[in-house]
């Protein structure tokens, strides 16, 4: 089967960007051929035909007014990644396209193209962005779900989009045009949903499409350590913005006996930074961004990960890696974490936002070493028995069949 991968980012950079390039080397592994699509990037392996990837935009810094006004475009409508994707569908032939985070830097823009050549397509979800003009459902701090059932004005009256009405205008009118005017999400077949959470929040929020439910997979690790090499060290690795809740992991160690360790870069690090520095905190350490040996070695090292997150997460795959290493984690009561921190079995769980919560949970681990240990064991298993690759890759298949029928 020749399948169409597509991502914005098509490097190591985020959860859906991982998730994009393992499904995508699972299905070469399996004799599939595999074309990737996506942005343009100096971070990017030499990818066959980039010379039709989408032009690298970075949305953080966007230049010049005129290039401003060409990316709120290009948000709405990109008419070069419709030129472009096309050119490619005419080149390769795809039996199928498999979508991933295509907004704004692609825009849904492509799936005409997909519809013009009557090609299947499948997407997976990512966040909430087919009901959240915002995408992850926070306003200013807090959950936010004003825009159920299409009300997607509401964005631009509470300015959702990082406080700006510019910003968050762009947004609600995205939302109307691709979902009650041009009804371009009509032409997937099938989402999938890693979580059974964000299935859920989708169907509530008056998503009536046909989601499946396929939880993402991780490679086996290796053999479990002993709990004497687990010393008082904790560690949160990801993307460092608000809505993660590192800043209240980071006042809940403030003062223990341990030591935090925090691996990743984002927009929220400088802010993260600042505080520690002007709060004196002398038991939290940045080492940024992480990957492949260094980050086993991390994960492995540390007593529990934690993943305090305060917006409604999906499948974290911060969560799947700990355990895959029998590494147990404490994570949030939010979102998809509970159906993978199953409490006192593969890890803690606590009240999103509670620093006493959270804190009260960290010293348990400290005192119970024994109690993680098993718990890492427990938690190694579980992703054994249930997000492991043969698994995934039969479901996908099924869903494949499905949507070619």
């Amino acid at each position: 089967m020749k399948v169409l991968l597509i991502n914005k980012f098509l490097y190591a950079k985020g959860g859906d960007a991982i998730c994009t390039l393992n499904t995508g080397e699972l299905l070469l592994s399996n004799g599939h051929k595999v074309i990737y699509w996506g942005m343009d990037h100096p971070s990017n392996p030499d990818y066959p035909h980039k010379e039709l990837f989408v032009t690298h935009v970075d949305l953080n810094s966007p230049g010049s007014i005129r290039c401003r006004i060409n990316i709120m475009a290009n948000i709405l409508f990109s008419f070069e990644a419709k030129d472009k994707i096309e050119r490619l569908v005419r080149l390769n032939k795809p039996d199928i396209v498999h979508l991933n985070n295509i907004a704004h830097q692609i825009s849904p823009s492509i799936l005409q193209v997909f519809r013009k050549y009557r090609i299947p397509v499948v997407m997976t979800l990512h966040d909430y962005k087919m009901v959240c003009a915002s995408y992850l459902m926070i306003n200013h701090g807090n959950i936010c779900e004003v825009c159920k059932n299409g009300k997607y004005h509401k964005c631009f009256l509470k300015k959702c989009v990082k406080n700006s009405r510019v910003k968050s205008f762009v947004n609600m009118v995205e939302m109307y045009l691709h979902h009650r005017i041009l009804h371009i999400y009509d032409s997937i077949d099938v989402f999938i949903s890693p979580s059974l959470f964000l299935k859920k929040k989708l169907e509530d929020m008056g998503f009536n499409r046909k989601i499946i439910h396929l939880p993402n997979f991780v490679e086996d690790n290796g053999a479990t350590l002993p709990h004497k090499t687990r010393a008082n060290t904790v560690l949160y690795f990801g993307r460092l913005s608000s809505e993660k809740g590192i800043k209240t992991l980071i006042k809940a160690v403030r003062g223990m006996d341990i030591e935090l360790r925090i691996l990743g870069v984002g927009p929220f690090e400088n802010t993260l930074k600042r505080y520690v520095k002007t709060e004196r905190i002398c038991n939290v350490f940045f080492l940024g961004y992480k990957i492949g040996n260094e980050l086993t070695t991390e994960i492995r090292n540390a007593l529990v990960v934690v993943v305090p997150s305060e917006w409604y997460e999906n499948n974290p795959r911060s969560v799947l890696e700990a355990f895959s290493l029998s590494t147990p984690v404490v994570g949030a009561r939010i979102g998809g974490i509970p159906e993978l921190v199953l409490d006192n079995e593969t890890g803690l769980a606590f009240e999103p936002g509670d620093i006493d919560d959270l804190k009260e949970k960290l010293i348990y681990c400290i005192d119970n070493k024994k109690k993680v240990f098993e718990m890492g064991k427990t938690a190694q298993k579980f992703v054994r028995e249930n997000f492991n690759q043969a698994q995934y890759y039969a479901k996908l298949m099924n869903i494949y069949r499905s949507v070619r029928g």
